[in-house]
């Protein structure tokens, strides 16, 4: 393993991620440093190290911190948390896309009063969006999916443990999937 390829996973103090999507990663020196100022626990460990003249130590592969960070009251207003909110699918057809070919629209066009806000902005794709334009919902001849709404964190946090990276090592499966069934 090269060691470009060995982040840590960051758990909160509860071993929890700190956050899901993105997952809450550090870089391997990152990750040593908070060892060195002992502001984190070692979880796990890779089997590479890291050498100094005086010392050797294994690579954290999960780490928690010492002390709870609580996470905001309220999600930020972003285009991102938008989508992942309406996970990732067009909210008229409900087919899912990548970030890139995702827009976001408001229900209420701006034209007729409507607001940049969580209860009125909901993700689109491109053809769907272009279709409803600057027209009401009946107008248009779609309707949506679900009712735009303000998320909280845990929502966020819910939707986000369905989309795993594109890497995943072993050591972290126990503490990302913690709410997961283990036997059907």
């Amino acid at each position: 393993m090269m060691l470009n390829h060995a982040p840590a996973l960051v758990l909160n103090a509860d071993f929890r991620p700190l956050s899901y999507f993105p997952l809450s990663l550090w870089s391997w020196q990152e990750a040593v440093k908070a060892v060195f100022l002992e502001r984190v626990n070692v979880v796990s460990e890779y089997d590479q190290s890291v050498h100094s003249p005086t010392m050797e130590l294994r690579l954290p592969s999960v780490i928690s911190l010492k002390e709870y960070v609580p996470s905001l009251r309220k999600p930020a207003f972003t285009r991102f948390n938008v989508f992942l909110r309406d996970n990732f699918a067009c909210q008229y057809c409900q087919s899912h896309f990548p970030t890139h070919d995702l827009t976001f629209d408001h229900v209420i066009p701006r034209s007729k009063g409507g607001r940049t806000t969580w209860g009125n902005v909901v993700t689109a794709c491109s053809p769907c969006n272009l279709r409803k334009g600057n027209r009401l919902l009946k107008q248009a001849g779609l309707t949506l999916q679900h009712k735009p709404h303000q998320p909280n964190n845990f929502d966020l946090q819910r939707n986000g443990r369905q989309f795993p990276p594109n890497y995943l090592h072993e050591s972290w499966r126990d503490f990302l999937y913690w709410d997961s069934v283990l036997e059907k």
